[in-house]
């Protein structure tokens, strides 16, 4: 028997999928690959216990391969307990396109994307995410079943990121509750770092509460069109960790709360629409929780989006999607006081609730 030895170099090109926390059992990874298109994919199922994987598909310009499956790795886990704790009957699963959606996304594309999709028979039914709109999902919707969030004019529940900016901003008056003991949040300065469709809701939201916000994002042209809109401040400084603020919402990509910026945070309270916000959570949840940095767990509180396309499966009308999305208020303040009752870290009273949830389901379907 000859044994492969890998070269110390592409070590890490082994880690990303069996060396990590992200990959945590996933039940199936898809690689897509379609050469008329130009479509390069990766679909992550992360667990079907409670139901079929339900998560949004991402185009994003990756740095590399590796890059785009650590991605899909952690936010298809990370949907397995967003939709427990939400107490949907609903699995975790994820997809990313590489590429740029700006130049690169055709409707040939998307449609190849849902013929994928449609080859997992329901397993994985797929939404948006950054990179994609509305539209994009209603021509998946032409080659599969097997998609939510399409066009309200088509019978869908329309796009999600008012649900899911709602949702955060009803986590974040909880948390403020919790530190300040008020959820009141007129005053309260708020950096909100990334304002996409989802931010720009939260923007509104604590504008019209009398929150004093602060922007930012990668796109100037963006960040003057919100301060027109809704006369908030633009940050002007290169490093907005190091700010004193009452509430840092990170509203971008995940990550950022790091070995790099977990010291230098000055916030009283991080509650934000991104996913997967600590880098680590085993290094980093226990960091905050020692610094007396309230964190309100990023899969609880972004649920909203998932909650308005679950409407389409389970035909509930918006008064029970607003409901549902209203209750990541009560929700999020039993985790807080779980996670001090416990000396736990918040992200861990979270997961803890949402994997008893999936071992119930499992003991259930054994007997």
């Amino acid at each position: 028997m000859v044994t492969e030895v890998i070269p110390a170099e592409d070590l890490k090109k082994v880690d990303p999928v069996f060396g990590q926390i992200s990959f945590d059992d996933h039940e199936q990874i898809v690689f897509c690959n379609d050469k008329d298109t130009g479509l390069r994919a990766i679909i992550g199922i992360h667990s079907t216990v409670l139901g079929p994987a339900l998560g949004g598909t991402r185009m994003w310009s990756y740095a590399n391969e590796w890059e785009a499956l650590n991605d899909v790795l952690r936010l298809s886990r990370g949907m397995t307990f967003k939709s427990a704790i939400t107490g949907l009957n609903l699995g975790g699963g994820k997809a990313v396109i590489i590429g740029d959606a700006k130049t690169q996304k055709t409707p040939e594309l998307m449609k190849r994307f849902g013929e994928f999709v449609h080859s997992l028979s329901g397993k994985y039914i797929t939404a948006e995410d950054v990179g994609m709109k509305t539209e994009d999902m209603d021509l998946v919707r032409e080659v599969t079943p097997y998609v939510t969030g399409i066009s309200e004019s088509k019978g869908g529940a329309g796009n999600p990121s008012p649900i899911t900016a709602y949702g955060v901003f009803m986590g974040m008056k909880a948390a403020a509750k919790y530190k300040f003991g008020s959820d009141i949040l007129e005053d309260k300065s708020v950096y909100v770092q990334g304002i996409g469709n989802v931010g720009e809701g939260l923007v509104e939201h604590l504008v019209n509460e009398g929150a004093q916000v602060t922007i930012s994002d990668i796109s100037q042209d963006r960040l003057e069109e919100v301060r027109s809109k809704y006369g908030v401040t633009i940050y002007g400084g290169n490093d907005i960790y190091s700010e004193p603020m009452d509430i840092y919402a990170p509203c971008a990509l995940g990550a950022t709360i790091n070995d790099n910026t977990i010291h230098k945070l000055k916030a009283k309270i991080i509650a934000g629409a991104a996913n997967n916000q600590l880098e680590n959570e085993n290094v980093h949840g226990p960091i905050l929780q020692e610094r007396g940095i309230v964190y309100a767990p990023d899969f609880l509180i972004n649920a909203g989006g998932i909650i308005n396309v679950y409407a389409e499966l389970e035909n509930y009308d918006r008064q029970e999607i607003m409901r549902k999305t209203e209750n990541i208020y009560n929700t999020t303040l039993e985790i807080l006081d779980n996670a001090k009752a416990n000396k736990i870290t918040t992200h861990a009273a979270a997961l803890n609730i949402a994997k008893e949830r999936i071992a119930t389901r499992k003991r259930e379907n054994i007997k």
